[in-house]
């Protein structure tokens, strides 16, 4: 293949994958429907494209700036094709001047008026703001006079805007220096900072600004220091430059001021900084230094972090899946397996103590048919701890460990593949076939459920008949409950275990996957938090316990051996009749809460630690994806994010508040 067609091969890969993320995004948060077509508001859009962050140093109306200029039709609701041009013209490399440009340009002309740029800067930078004076010479070699006025094309009007911020500056400092002294006070040198940078620097340098009148003799700031500071924002990128390089040839990693004046001539050709610039950066950076020689933390907490380290702005071009033969398969829903083993043990661990308790409380008969031990659930596990120490609250674990690595795994894998297999080719599955793949995972538990549970059960009521063994006798041991029982009475109870675990994870595994998807809006752009993984599975385990509770009595009952006294039952009819009548209908909800109380923290945390393990080693990936997997997903990993925030750069130049428009101001061609 040729140069010229592999470049235009991944070219058009790369735009497949960018419409493909439009459509993504368009869809997850358009809500107005009209005539069969999707359409975004206001809201929705900033949704879309503002990041999710605290809007300390851009306000999210600040963004709403963006809708005017994608408003095409100025109806006020946006099409996908409306969405789809915009976010075309952000991935340009002068989206940041171009969206200037059609804001300012009100009326779509392709060109700019002096009164159209005196409109939508009075409109937008507030009335608390110092006056731009119109009449500048400055705007008049732009624009012209009023009598000889001209229209500016995009390019001329780019120029117009690089230069708008010096011209402010000296505007707002002769505005405070009255008296033309060629010096203004600290509070004054802030205000203009503030106004033209604000949205670049950090708090530290922010809280800090008055000091600058600290550099040299006197309490006052002159125009050489206000000039010098701005040429170091203006700059910072060769500033980072330039320090990093010095750094590098640094023998204990620290600088002083000299060696940043030697790095910058030897790095640049004309671009020197001045003494004076480099005494503002050694300043802020060196606040709390007095040693003058700095190392690159501190330089970094010069600007605001959030503009740091841009990602690329140009999608990966898509690369082909490798093909696998059977024994990667196998090597895969091995890797699988092993993951639901290790997320079933910790749930398993974590909630132990309360399994203990809603045993006991189930296995308890009501004074009819014997002694009441127990209150309630606290008064149980007080008991517990009283009677048989803290390690009571675990017998059984043992077995629990060595059973629930098996269960855990073929019912998470099982529920996965039976999904897999029924969802269609756009990804959607039916509700019927939700309830299937959790009933099929649910009931394929159970050739582990059954033997591990008959044996945890045996030892968790051990205790208490600890009283009635003949003293120095020896508690009943697992392997010996296991003789006792043999093959066939390990699946004493088995029917009532599949009455319980196939409604069970019928009833869980949809309701976890709805709680993500319409609850937490989990998608390709929206990874879940740990949290949002543990609260869906914490909180689709309630109903699932609750409801199967009576199941699970009935299956307490049949697998635990009755002391002299107790009614003993045939079966899952016999043992429902005799519960009924004996204990009446409340009897079926024994442990209940104590059921819920073990079963949502359980699977809420089995399926968060087996979601988390599947993002942090994903069994396909190669070392660098493995890196991304396991890194915090916000939404600035988005493009549509971070170049949404690019593009206000230019009108945050312009002014800090630029987009925090007055109720009562109106800009010229913007939507209603």
């Amino acid at each position: 293949m040729s140069s010229e067609k592999l470049e235009s091969t991944v070219a058009s890969s790369a735009n497949e994958v960018a419409l493909e993320r439009y459509k993504r995004i368009f869809a997850r948060f358009a809500t107005v429907e009209q005539n069969g077509e999707k359409f975004m508001t206001k809201d929705d859009f900033l949704n879309a494209i503002a990041p999710d962050e605290d809007f300390k140093r851009i306000q999210r109306s600040q963004y709403g700036i963006l809708f005017n200029v994608a408003d095409q039709s100025k109806k006020g609701l946006l099409s996908f094709s409306d969405f789809t041009v915009f976010e075309n013209l952000l991935s340009k490399p002068d989206a940041e001047y171009e969206i200037a440009f059609r804001l300012f340009d009100s009326t779509g002309s392709g060109k700019i008026t002096r009164q159209q740029f005196q409109q939508i800067l009075k409109a937008n930078i507030g009335q608390d703001a110092i006056p731009f004076d119109f009449e500048c010479e400055w705007l008049k070699l732009y624009a012209g006079g009023k009598e000889a006025t001209h229209e500016m094309p995009y390019k001329e009007f780019t120029q117009l805007l690089k230069g708008l911020q010096a011209e402010r500056l000296r505007q707002e400092f002769k505005h405070y220096d009255a008296e033309s002294s060629g010096y203004i006070l600290p509070e004054q040198f802030k205000k203009i900072v503030v106004d033209i940078a604000g949205h670049k620097l950090s708090d530290h340098v922010l809280d800090n600004l008055p000091t600058v009148c600290n550099l040299y003799a006197g309490n006052k700031v002159s125009f050489a220091q206000v000039n010098a500071f701005y040429n170091v924002v203006r700059d910072m990128d060769m500033v980072e430059r330039v320090v990093r390089k010095a750094i590098s040839h640094s023998k204990d990693g620290t600088i002083t001021k000299e060696d940043f004046l030697a790095s910058a001539s030897r790095e640049t050709r004309f671009s020197l900084f001045t003494p004076m610039e480099a005494d503002i950066v050694f300043h802020f950076a060196g606040l709390d230094n007095p040693t003058g020689k700095l190392r690159l933390r501190d330089f970094q907490r010069l600007l605001e972090s959030k503009w740091d380290h841009p990602a690329p702005t140009t999608p990966a071009p898509a690369v082909p899946a490798p093909q696998h033969g059977k024994m990667h398969e196998v090597l895969k829903g091995s890797y699988g397996f092993l993951l639901g083993s290790i997320s079933g043990a910790v749930g398993a661990t974590v909630v132990y103590p309360i399994d203990l308790v809603k045993t006991r409380m189930q296995n308890q008969r009501s004074k009819v048919v014997g002694e009441l031990l127990y209150k309630n659930s606290i008064d149980c596990f007080k008991k517990v701890i009283k009677n048989e120490g803290v390690l009571g609250l675990y017998r059984g674990l043992g077995p629990q460990l060595v059973g629930v690595a098996p269960e855990k795994a073929i019912k998470l894998t099982m529920n996965d593949l039976v999904r897999k297999m029924t969802t269609d080719k756009d990804g959607n599955i039916t509700f019927a076939n939700e309830l299937l793949a959790g009933g099929i995972a649910g009931g394929s538990q159970v050739i582990f459920t059954n033997p591990l549970e008959i044996v945890k059960i045996r030892l968790q009521v051990a205790g208490e008949a600890a009283k009635t063994l003949e003293a120095g006798a020896p508690k009943p041991g697992a392997i010996t409950i296991v003789r006792q029982l043999g093959i066939m009475g390990l699946y004493k109870g088995a029917s009532a275990c599949l009455l319980r675990d196939i409604p069970f994870s019928a009833i869980y595994f949809p309701v976890y996957a709805h709680l993500k998807k319409d609850v937490f809006k989990e998608g390709p752009d929206h990874r879940l938090t740990i949290g949002e993984l543990l609260i869906s599975g914490a909180i689709a385990g309630m109903p699932a316990a609750y409801f199967t509770t009576p199941a699970d009595v009935i299956k307490t009952r049949l697998q635990v051996e009755a002391r002299k006294g107790q009614s003993t039952y045939s079966g899952i009819s016999d043992a429902a009749r005799k519960i009924f009548a004996e204990e009446g209908f409340r009897a079926f909800f024994k442990g209940g809460p104590a059921r819920i109380f073990r079963s949502s923290p359980q699977f809420g945390t089995t399926l968060m630690v087996y979601e988390v393990l599947q993002q942090a080693f994903p069994f396909d990936a190669t070392p660098q994806q493995a890196a991304h997997s396991i890194a915090p997903i916000t939404h600035t990993d988005d493009l549509t994010y971070l170049h949404s925030k690019n593009a206000l750069k230019i009108l945050l130049d312009v002014h800090y508040k630029f987009g925090v428009v007055p109720s009562n101001a109106k800009i010229p061609g913007a939507s209603a």
